[in-house]
């Protein structure tokens, strides 16, 4: 189950991180959902933790209300958003994509990565301008493919370990390292200095019901069919990171 490897694009949704960033203002956007063909590819020879979990007990009982909330409330919600058509509710993802954009320009100029830099810049740019304020994405189709970063990458890229594995009531599953990171890029985002917390909290649930909405129901395969979800969601957050910080 620790075989895991990321697809080149930032995971979004419910399929592999509990996306409800919206109890806490730890930034925008929430990101939807995408094709899932290549989200995992794993094998489940090798079950042994590749993050310290000292606090696994607490986690657990985080992960199974979490696992409660999302089937119980947000699902159903999300499921009754797909009388909206799939263009609209992608045009909404758009919008929230865009809104995080400068943060991960921002990242990646940490990074000292100027070609992504650009992009990232160029993106904003474009979809602001000629896509109507991101709803639409033409940025993609000239080819200037979005490469997402945040400040827990950049922090691993230095070095910097996870410290140890958290999962958070209504937030889910985070580390040390990753948790100061979502905390700084809600700091860098400008787009959160004209918002207040509530209006933050609204855009970011909004975020979570479109991603819902849009996808087919993945998490609850990988759910139903691990042997202990917990440590398989576990695995999958570990791996997905350290290949985002690799890419």
């Amino acid at each position: 189950m620790n075989n895991l490897r990321t697809c080149n694009r930032p995971i979004s949704g419910f399929l592999l991180l509990f996306v409800l960033a919206f109890i806490l203002p730890c930034g925008l956007p929430v990101y939807a959902q995408e094709d899932d063909d290549d989200f995992f590819i794993f094998d489940e020879e090798d079950d042994s933790p590749s993050i310290a979990d000292p606090f696994e007990s607490f986690n657990r009982i985080s992960f199974a209300l979490n696992d409660k909330l999302y089937r119980g409330i947000l699902k159903p919600v999300a499921r009754g958003l797909r009388v909206i058509p799939a263009p609209v509710r992608n045009s909404g993802a758009n919008f929230l994509n865009n809104l995080g954009t400068p943060v991960s320009a921002i990242n990646a100029l940490l990074q000292f990565d100027l070609p992504n830099t650009g992009t990232e810049l160029s993106r904003f740019v474009i979809n602001s301008t000629i896509g109507l304020l991101g709803f639409f994405d033409p940025a993609t189709d000239l080819g200037i493919v979005r490469d997402n970063e945040d400040l827990g990458q950049t922090l691993g890229k230095y070095g910097f370990g996870h410290g140890f594995y958290l999962v958070f009531p209504f937030i889910g599953p985070s580390s040390l390292r990753d948790l100061a990171g979502r905390v700084y890029d809600a700091d860098m985002n400008p787009v959160n200095e004209k918002l207040d917390t509530g209006e933050i909290i609204a855009i970011n649930l909004l975020g979570a019901e479109i991603a819902f909405s849009l996808d087919q129901d993945t998490y609850e395969a990988f759910y139903d069919g691990a042997l202990d979800p917990y440590s398989f969601f576990r695995s999958a957050y570990v791996q997905n990171r350290a290949g985002a910080i690799e890419q």
